[in-house]
Parts: structure tokens; sequence; C-alpha cells
């Protein structure tokens, strides 16, 4: 549209308005204009006026090997994505009634069931790990042995109360946690179910030292008051240290200033929380508790009996006076030994292999399929069809859905998105289970390599930490473009010569092709023709040139000037290209430039001003990219 102006009266401001806007596409083809000889035409005497999609596409979507319309439905920040699910399920249902003979909706991903299950799944390990918490204590504080002699089913009592009281105090810690994290921002996940599930076999530490030194001051005869008392002002202070120094050891995690850092920042917060409530809830609660729930045990030594036997005065306790005994008498070689388990133990864990985060739990697969830089869309949604015929033959999988042009969007948060160009695909293979995700796991690359042999195929998991695109990679970053791609090419040797590695590429890819028109600009000058009009004639004949925009209700579409398919699909059709010259003429386009045959980078990536290939690369089955990484 173009603005008309507007007339100022003293009194109103009136706007103009241009009619003759194209109502129809016969409207188009309708249109007069001058011919050569001045006579008038219409534009549908030269040119077949039709409306379609914008070819070639940008990107193409199947899903079981039809074409289909993708609906990507992201949650609001601060939403909950369990309700997002329901609304989504029956606003579904409701669709579906009115949609038109041969349509349907099918759900590709679904988001809100995997969190859901995931979450369910920890909440799942959170109360297995509470069981067996309470058992341990249970066992722990409450199994006495009888004295005298007795039958062996008789030697042994066990008193519930020591671990019932550490059985309340596990629940109560959780609320107040469960409590700061809602104040605090943060929400039920798999890192913060973590964290708890790292925090539980702390946190009753506490209540365990609390109870155990109750119970120990009972069996020497204190009250229970007394006993309480004596928890809390032997104990409370140690504790605190304890719990703070433990505290400390997540610090890192939660300065993090990193996307790392970002992602597990819950571990810290959580974890911190956890152990802060468990001390208050020891110091304060258990002995409350304790005093009101313990009994004196059944074999209280009388103050004689306290006179004349020791309570620590058990085989155990004797074996382990002994050898506290030798660690005192023989300091220096205790000092030593220690050093030597110290240093020992740094070097085992040199020799375990790292991974931060583990691959995600969820059954898709992810398959990608990069043909040569440069390659038309045509030709790889060619190959993606092929390959997802193949692939919807393999047993156990469930449904294949293929973008081609682009990765697939972001329906999960860790993904690492691989951006639209015409040279790539990408599959999402839903398996049955969790096993045979597995088996395809392993058998798709050997299939792609043998089958596709054309494409760089290549078969990943869902991460669960942030986005890495692949597990080795190596940065060269310089000023110079073909400093760099010697360096990069000299990198890659080096990275196929371990046999750890697999696939080695660059995020450069290949070069491509490209035609340059050198223009000879002193006879271009005389004819009045510019370097801009070569190039607008140049695009006008191969790609199309958008001359207006066909307006319909609500939407602008553009109307593409270019020459028939059959006029524009090989390289030898630049000599029809006619330019206009200043007095009004057209010369062909070949008299003022001569087409030159070369080759130039498809992809050039930058990092702080200055080129930068990332020379990268899988690695083989049973190792981290750590350690292949250390070894190049």
């Amino acid at each position: 549209m173009e603005s008309a102006g507007s007339v100022q009266s003293p009194l109103d401001v009136v706007m103009v308005r241009v009619g003759g806007q194209f109502q129809s596409l016969d409207d188009l083809r309708a249109m007069p204009i001058r011919g050569a000889s001045g006579a008038q035409i219409r534009l549908s005497d030269i040119a077949t006026v039709t409306r379609g999609y914008v070819d070639p596409a940008f990107v193409k979507v199947r899903h079981q090997g039809q074409e289909v319309i993708a609906l990507g439905v992201s949650m609001a920040k601060g939403g909950d994505i369990i309700a997002l699910g329901q609304t989504l399920r029956q606003a579904v249902s409701r669709m579906e009634s009115s949609l038109p003979v041969g349509m349907k909706l099918e759900q590709v991903q679904d988001q809100p069931s995997a969190v859901s299950s995931s979450v369910n799944e920890f909440i799942k390990v959170l109360i297995e790990a509470v069981v067996i918490v309470l058992a341990v204590s249970f066992l722990a504080l409450g199994l006495h042995k009888r004295p005298g002699v007795h039958p062996l089913w008789k030697r042994w009592t066990l008193d519930i109360r020591p671990g019932l009281v550490v059985g309340i105090t596990i629940p109560l810690v959780l609320a107040v946690t469960f409590l700061a994290m809602h104040y605090f921002g943060i929400g039920l996940h798999k890192i913060s179910l973590g964290s708890l599930i790292i925090a539980l076999g702390l946190l009753v530490d506490d209540a365990i030292i609390a109870v155990e030194m109750m119970v120990r001051k009972m069996e020497e005869g204190y009250d229970k008051v007394r006993a309480a008392t004596f928890a809390y002002e032997l104990t409370a202070m140690p504790m605190l240290t304890g719990t703070l120094i433990t505290a400390a050891g997540f610090l890192p995690i939660g300065m993090a200033k990193s996307m790392t850092g970002e992602y597990t920042f819950a571990i810290f917060a959580v974890t911190v929380v956890a152990l802060l409530v468990s001390w208050v809830a020891s110091v304060y609660f258990v002995p409350y508790l304790g005093a009101w729930l313990l009994k004196p045990p059944a074999h209280v030594m009388s103050s004689e009996q306290l006179d004349s036997a020791d309570m620590f005065d058990s085989p155990f306790y004797r074996r382990f006076r002994v050898w506290v005994t030798w660690c005192v008498t023989h300091r220096w070689k205790t000092i030593g030994i220690t050093v030597f388990l110290f240093a020992l133990g740094i070097v085992g864990m040199g020799k375990v292999q790292q991974q931060f985060f583990p691959d995600s739990s969820r059954p898709e697969i992810l398959v990608d399929l990069w043909m040569p830089e440069g390659t038309p869309i045509g030709a790889s949604d060619g190959i993606a069809k092929r390959v997802e015929q193949r692939l919807a033959q393999e047993e156990g999988v469930k449904s294949v859905t293929a973008w081609v042009g682009s990765g697939v969007p972001r329906f999960y948060l860790p993904l690492d998105q691989v951006f639209p160009q015409s040279n790539v695909s990408q599959l999402i293979v839903l398996p049955q289970d969790l096993k045979t995700r597995e088996v395809l796991r392993n058998k798709l690359p050997t299939l792609l390599a043998q089958e596709f042999p054309e494409v760089r195929g290549r078969v990943k998991l869902l991460p669960n930490g942030p986005p890495v695109p692949y597990p080795v990679q190596f940065r060269v970053v310089g000023p110079d473009p073909k400093v760099l791609r010697l360096k990069a090419d000299e990198i890659k040797v080096e990275m196929r010569q371990n046999p750890h590695t697999r696939g080695v590429n660059d995020n450069w890819n290949e070069s491509v092709k490209a035609l340059r028109l050198d223009v000879d600009q002193a006879k271009a000058r005389v004819l009045g023709v510019t370097s801009q009009s070569i190039a607008q004639a140049s695009r006008t004949l191969l790609s199309g040139s958008t001359v207006g925009q066909f307006r319909e209700g609500d939407k602008l579409i553009d109307i593409v000037l270019r020459q028939p398919l059959s006029e524009r699909d090989a390289m030898s059709d630049l000599a029809q290209a006619y330019v206009p010259t200043a007095s009004g003429r057209a010369i062909p386009l070949l008299q003022i430039a001569t087409p030159v045959y070369t080759w130039e980078p498809g992809v050039m990536w930058r990092e702080g001003r200055q080129y930068a290939i990332t020379v990268q690369s899988d690695i083989a089955e049973g190792l981290q990219g750590a350690t292949v990484t250390a070894q190049l």
C-alpha cells in the first residue's frame, strides 16, 4: 500500500485513498500493459498467472509418509504443563467432530504425558528411598540385644519408637522443603526431585544422631527430659557445622554462571534448604518428640551397675578401641596411609569417565540427514521419503515424523535445534518402548551407512541437560576463512585417526558451487547499466522477483515475476537474460558480463566477531565425550 496523503481543512483532516486494487486473479490477468510497439495488451497475453504455494518450499512436514500441517502449542510462562495437556485433549476432541472428511488430528509429541510420567517415576523412587531409610532407621535404632542367655529367637528385641521419631521427622522436613520450594519458585521437576533423593540420605543424619544420643543416655539412666536436653547441648553445634560444610559442597553448582549452572541450580537450592530444615527439626523437634514418644529401655542399668560396667565394653567396641589406640600410637603411619589412600582415590577418579548429564529416558529417537551443502530441498525431500519408508518397516516403530528443510521445532526444552537449510532433514522415530529404542539406536547408524551412503546420517537421543551438538568438539577461530578451513581439515585428519571417533565433520560443511558474473564496467557504464540492474535481471530469470502484493482479506500474498521452469532450470539459461539499458532497449546479459564457475563457503559461523569453525564428532559406544577429548 502507498499513502496518498491527506487534505488539511480548518475543521477536518480528510484522508485520500486511491482505488484500483486487485480484487481477484482475473483483475490481475486483465491488467493492461504497454508493448514494445506502443499498443496495449493484457498481462495474460504474455504471462500465465496462477496461484500456488511458495516454490520451492522452505520446509515440508510429513507424518507416517503423508504431508501434514504441524501445529505447535507452547505453554505460557508460569503455566501448568499437566493442566495444559488436559485442556488440549478436551479441545482436540471438540475439534475432531468439525473437521472436513478425510482430515484428522494426530498427536506426534505429548510433553504433558512425558512430564507426568517422569515426575511420577521420580516420586516413586523418592517413596522407595523414604521406605528404605525408615526400615534402616527402625532396625539400627530399635534393635537391641537382651541381657542374659536366651534362645536365638528371643535374643533380640525391637523397639519401634526411635525409628518412629525419625520416620515422623522425614515427612515434616519434606513438607517444609516443599513450602520453601514454592516460595522461591522452584518447580517439581527432575532436577528438584533428584535433589530431594540426594538430600534424603543426608537430612535423616541429624535426626538419627539426636535420637541415638537420647536412647544412649536413657540406657545410662537419664530421664527423658534430661536425655533430650543433653542431646541438644552436645550435638546441636557439631551437627550445624556438618550441615553447613555439606551445604558448602553444593555451592559451586549454585554459583556457576553458565547454562549448566542455571539448569542445575535446583540441586544447590533444594539440598541446602532440606539440610537446614533437617537441622532445625533435629535440634528442636526431635528432642521434644523423643521426650514424648521414647520410653526407657528395658535393659537400663542401675547406678551401681554403671560404676562396675562399661556401656561400651562389648566385643565390637573392644576391637574398635584396639584400632583407635594403634592409630593414635602410630600417628605418622596413620597419616601416611591416609595420604596414600587419598592420592590413590585421586588417581582412581581420573580413570572414571565423566558425563555431567546422561541421555534422557524418553523413547524418541532423532535421525539427522545431511546432504552436501547446496543441495536443493527437492533432493533432500526425495532421500527423506526413502528413509521414512525404510524406518517404518523396522519392527517396533510406532511412527515416523519428518521435517525436510529444517530441524524439528523445540518440542523439548534441551533440544539442540537444527537451523532451516535446504540440505537437512530431521526425523522423529517413536519406538514402542525403551528396549526397542536401544535396539534401534544401535542398529540405525549401520543401516543408514549401508543403505543410504549419499547422506551423512546421525542417530541420537534426547539429552537431559543443556543441549550440546556433539560430544567431541574443537573450535578453530581466526580472521582468515581460508586458513581456518586448512586448519580444520588438519584437525579432522587427526580426529579420524582416533579409533573412538565416529562421523567427523565440521559446521561449515562443504563449499558450494557458484556462478560469478564478471561485469565489464566500462561497457556497462556506456550503456547505462548498473550491477544492481544486472542482479535484478538474473534474479527475475532464475528465482523470481516480488513485484507487488495481492491483498485478500487480512492476508498479503506476494506477486512473483519469473520465467517458466523450462527457461530457468539450467545454468545455460543465463544466456537468455536481457538487461534494460538507459535508452530503454534491452541487451543480452552476456554482452556485458562473463559467467565464471567457482566455489565459495556455503555456511560461515562467527564467534567474538571472528570466523570460527567447529570440528566435531560422535564417539564409540561405551565412552564419554570428555574421555575422547582428553585423548585427542
